[in-house]
């Protein structure tokens, strides 16, 4: 008698893998690679699989391909689009690339690094720094994501000002295909101009088009000087204007610079107090900036200290502070990177991840907010993020006392809509840096150009035929 094709796979793959590394909802709890981050949707998956090596990943690919079960892979799943997880069936197998966390090779002469995709990004951070160098990307969940899902993301933080999104980190990568070939691309050249850029295709794709194993990624020195400061600003419009007075006197210092509105701060100053949140109390928003220098902390402080006198002269800044020191800086950057987490303590909320043209932002809060506050009496908007690079992290609260879970359930679609619909007016991105998923799929061919959008399902159905790399997220 003849096994079940699901169980058939199921020893297959124990037998690629062990049986300690072939996880299921029988033996042991799967919540952990199952749910979302945010605990909105959980799925079910055949199977939890985790190899040790990328040979063991085309072992696994292979042997689904084969049984045509679709695979999901998955790094520190601490995605917010829903990218990451298995549906609710039951028959696709979860692939976790945290087992695959080694540092390769640093090679310090052409200022590359090489890491396996379940590098955690602070540990890649900190075997940068420990061999004298900056790995520049940064953000919130820096302690639990990989450079797998940074890379599968294409993820920003809060330095794209000054050093681009991952994909501008990123020289080469070695990526398991759909058929389970290992495409050897981790090259450490800066320039190679043999035809498409393959590595681009995949970085951003969220493990669609192939599931990427590890990566070799830029370099900086490290700098000899980095200041933090925080400014009140009056208005959205002053935020933009500081932002250019930064550029022109900062130049390639200007590494970050963040834009706070009141009610973001306000909450973490509720579930936060510890932190001290400054200046918040008596302007519409705050900014925080970081400036790296190549030469000395005095120059530094010289320059960000010019850029702050002629923001007085001019009236966009009202206040400021600039840290005395690193544990001042980090207590800032905190408070920034605690909004998210001082939101989920005030309850569900509807999250937007936008992109404007950086002169339109202005124009933009004040349209969209007006349109919202007409809408849903008492919402509130937790406007915060990456003004430096025209990423704003566009979130939507209930109004206070409110069933959250019941403004989800009545709101979330006409709210998407609405600040979708304002994006396209603009000329934005719905997703500027946390990607599609399963979340946006539905939305894409309403703000995606159709000739760009049908040349992306000609590209999945050509590396991927049968439709078995993380179906149903980015592309249909």
């Amino acid at each position: 008698m003849s096994q079940p094709p699901s169980l058939a796979l199921l020893n297959t793959l124990r037998q690629l893998l062990g049986d300690a590394h072939v996880l299921t909802s029988d033996q042991t709890d799967l919540s952990s690679y199952e749910q979302d981050w945010r605990k909105r949707i959980r799925g079910k998956a055949l199977a939890v699989v985790r190899p040790a090596n990328t040979q063991q990943v085309a072992n696994v690919i292979k042997a689904c391909a084969q049984a045509q079960v679709s695979i999901v892979p998955q790094g520190g799943n601490t995605g917010l689009v829903v990218g990451s997880i298995p549906d609710d069936s039951g028959a696709q197998v979860l692939l976790s690339l945290q087992r695959m966390h080694a540092v390769r090779a640093i090679d310090t002469d052409n200022l590359t690094i090489t890491v396996e995709a379940g590098c955690v990004l602070q540990h890649l951070q900190h075997a940068a720094e420990q061999a004298g160098f900056l790995f520049p990307l940064s953000l919130g969940a820096e302690g639990s994501c990989t450079i797998g899902g940074n890379l599968a993301t294409n993820a920003g933080g809060t330095q794209v000002v000054r050093y681009g999104n991952t994909r501008d980190l990123c020289l080469g990568l070695e990526v398991v295909t759909a058929n389970g070939e290992v495409w050897h691309g981790l090259s450490g050249l800066r320039k190679d101009n043999t035809g498409y850029d393959l590595r681009n295709l995949m970085i951003g794709s969220e493990g669609t088009l192939g599931i990427i194993t590890a990566a070799t990624l830029k370099l900086f020195p490290m700098p000899a000087a980095q200041l933090t400061a925080w400014a009140a600003v009056p208005s959205v419009e002053a935020a933009v204007q500081l932002l250019g007075l930064a550029h022109q006197h900062l130049g390639a210092g200007l590494t970050g610079f963040e834009m706070m509105g009141q009610f973001a701060l306000s909450l973490v100053d509720k579930h936060y107090p510890q932190l001290r949140v400054p200046l918040w109390q008596d302007t519409p928003y705050c900014v925080l900036l970081e400036n790296s220098d190549s030469e000395s902390e005095t120059h530094a402080r010289a320059r960000f200290e010019h850029v702050l006198e002629l923001a007085f002269n001019e009236g966009c800044v009202s206040d400021a502070i600039v840290a005395e020191n690193l544990g001042q800086a980090r207590n800032l950057w905190h408070i920034r990177e605690s909004i998210t987490l001082a939101q989920a303590d005030e309850g569900l909320n509807i999250k937007h991840d936008i992109s404007i043209p950086i002169s339109s932002i202005p124009d933009f809060v004040a349209q969209t907010d007006a349109r919202l506050k007409q809408q849903i009496p008492g919402v509130r908007l937790v406007n915060f993020g990456h003004l430096g690079d025209g990423n704003l992290h566009y979130n939507v609260q209930a109004p206070e006392g409110g069933d959250t879970a019941a403004f989800l359930r009545v709101h979330e679609v006409a709210v998407n809509t609405c600040v979708y619909q304002s994006v396209k007016q603009f000329g934005g991105s719905i997703s500027a840096e946390h990607g599609v998923g399963s979340m946006k799929v539905d939305s894409l061919p309403d703000y995606k150009d159709p000739v760009a959008l049908q040349m992306m399902q000609q590209i999945k159905r050509a590396l991927d035929p049968q439709g078995l790399f993380n179906p149903g997220r980015v592309v249909r």
